[in-house]
């Protein structure tokens, strides 16, 4: 199965927690913080109103709380607005 978003929607897939901190610190799941960062997924195909930006394989930064998380074939997603994504990653 894969995930075809919708209108100005876009599938993220978020990239790994860091597990050391810069001083070498070892974090545990619980310590660790979810990244604001991803990478695209899918987009889709936009609206009349709004023009699509991204495209699959970007690296984003998108708002801390945004967006709806899927499970789909034991893979987690998120599917955001595009106007949930602040920047990307270059």
């Amino acid at each position: 199965m894969k995930l075809v978003p919708l209108g100005d929607r876009v599938v993220l897939k978020q990239l790994e927690a860091e597990e050391k901190t810069k001083s070498g610190i070892i974090l545990t799941s619980q310590a660790q913080e979810k990244p604001q960062e991803a990478e695209v997924i899918a987009v889709g195909p936009g609206t009349e109103e709004v023009k699509m930006e991204v495209k699959a394989g970007d690296k984003v930064i998108y708002s801390k709380y945004a967006g709806t998380e899927v499970k789909l074939d034991g893979e987690e997603y998120i599917v955001v607005k595009q106007g949930d994504i602040l920047a990307i990653v270059e």
